[in-house]
């Protein structure tokens, strides 16, 4: 009988794997050193706030087949909320002016000939420009002019899936995304989100999962370092004394990438990363048609409303990630205001600002060279991680993907 396959963090990337392996009908042991899994997708109670917080915020598209597949797997694709069409509202700051991009449900895109659905000053024409991004190989801004079209969708869809600024980031890692959402048509580009919070989306539902499913789920426990010989991991190193291996069981290294350097010395991976910042106010708010609504032209860059509380997300952060934190919430205040299309005497309400400094790689042509693959030179041992070889940039999809694909390579090893 096979001895389990060790994981290695418990975030989406590693419950992924997990579940994949169990699925399998392998054996599984989930190590995560913080008290909750979930990594960049966790939630908690916060006790200022007086209610349920993520720590960032997240549009699952329908065209995200992996995560889909990971949700009915763990029973939670109706914890989901959205407004069940390709619907995205935004608000041009500098002019005043809201629209709703509607995509047409089918591959024909049709809708880019209707004004009504497009971005308001641009002309159907301009949007042949998505078609040529499949081969571009620059910046995402090298392949674009600098018209309505690139200010009020190009950039924050840029900003949003690459967590970088189109002047440095990738325009392939960019078209990937748009591949498999925008230009497979309408059905593509529904969102969701959670209807409560991530954790019980995504987290929670797949640690009952694993458990029902007889794998050893630890959390607070820490994996040191990793004794490798002649090739092979024997043993994890704990504060509770080594872990050893037997034959035929492997490790999926499901940590982030400093992490991962620092437990395999000589290991490929992303050495540059970006900030996001995640702005919280407390304050019940309309919904509206989707749910969350794009800032156009603002220090705010989407602003989700969610049961007790409004949610702002600002990418790419590097700039700003540094700077006192009241100064950001009173920065982006005005935006979520106008948002919500509050009176500007409105007072701030309650606020929380939560800043990942290291949230992603930096989705560069050059970092994206830096991926390693799910494979090592060592024979047991497997990584993954939204900064490996995923071919999409650092998204629960890519996370979701890698968990897979290291889960494949594992049973292989």
């Amino acid at each position: 009988m096979h001895g389990p396959i060790h994981i290695i963090g418990g975030g989406l990337a590693g419950l992924s794997a997990a579940l994949a392996l169990a699925g399998a009908g392998r054996r599984v042991s989930l190590y995560e050193a913080g008290p909750q899994a979930g990594g960049r997708c966790r939630s908690y109670d916060d006790a200022l706030l007086g209610c349920r917080v993520d720590n960032g915020n997240h549009l699952i598209l329908s065209g995200n087949r992996a995560t889909f597949a990971y949700m009915d797997a763990i029973g939670a694709r109706a914890s989901l909320d959205g407004p069940g069409e390709p619907c995205f509202p935004f608000l041009d700051r500098s002019t005043g002016e809201r629209w709703v991009l509607r995509p047409s449900a089918g591959r024909v895109p049709w809708w880019i000939f209707r004004a009504s659905r497009r971005v308001p000053g641009t002309r159907a024409s301009e949007y042949l420009d998505l078609i040529r991004l499949r081969k571009a190989a620059g910046t995402v801004a090298e392949a674009f002019g600098r018209g309505p079209l690139y200010r009020r969708l190009i950039e924050p869809l840029a900003v949003a899936a690459l967590n970088t600024r189109p002047e440095h980031g990738a325009a392939a890692l960019l078209a990937a995304v748009v591949k498999e959402t925008l230009m497979q048509g309408g059905h593509a580009c529904i969102p969701s989100f959670p209807r409560r919070s991530l954790a019980e989306s995504l987290i929670d539902p797949a640690i009952a999962t694993l458990r029902a499913q007889g794998a050893d789920v630890s959390l607070g426990r820490r994996i040191a370092g990793l004794q490798i010989e002649a090739g092979r991991v024997k043993a994890l190193n704990t504060p509770d004394g080594p872990v050893s291996l037997g034959n035929g069981e492997a490790v999926i290294l499901a940590v982030p990438p400093w992490v991962a350097r620092d437990m395999v010395p000589g290991i490929g991976a992303p050495d540059s990363h970006e900030s996001i910042l995640n702005i919280h106010f407390r304050i019940e708010a309309d919904r509206g048609r989707a749910g969350f609504i794009g800032i156009i032209g603002g220090t705010a860059e989407w602003v989700f409303v969610k049961p007790g509380h409004v949610s702002v997300t600002i990418s790419a952060a590097n700039r700003m990630v540094d700077q006192p934190a009241e100064a950001i919430a009173q920065a982006v205040w005005p935006d979520a205001r106008a948002a919500l299309m509050l009176p500007e005497a409105a007072p701030m309400p309650a606020w929380r600002v939560v800043k990942e400094k290291r949230a992603t790689f930096a989705a560069t042509a050059e970092q994206d060279r830096k991926r390693p693959a799910a494979r090592t030179p060592v024979a047991n041992l497997v990584l993954a991680g939204d900064w490996t070889a995923t071919g999409l940039p650092a998204t629960i999809e890519g996370a979701i993907r890698s968990g897979r694909t290291a889960a494949g390579v594992a049973l292989g090893a």
